[in-house]
């Protein structure tokens, strides 16, 4: 009984560990993906001129 206790706790920190690194992940690739498009638009409109 203690056996399955333990497992049901390690397997939900696992998923919340797993959930918190995707999530970080997702939103470190949106920041940099926003930056890119930021740094692209300035150097066209710079090319323009």
């Amino acid at each position: 009984m203690k056996n399955k206790k333990l497992i049901i706790i390690i397997s939900i920190i696992s998923v919340v560990a797993a959930l918190s690194a995707a999530l970080t992940a997702f939103f470190i690739v949106k920041d940099k993906q926003k930056k890119d498009d930021e740094e692209l638009m300035e150097y066209l409109d710079n090319s323009i001129e």
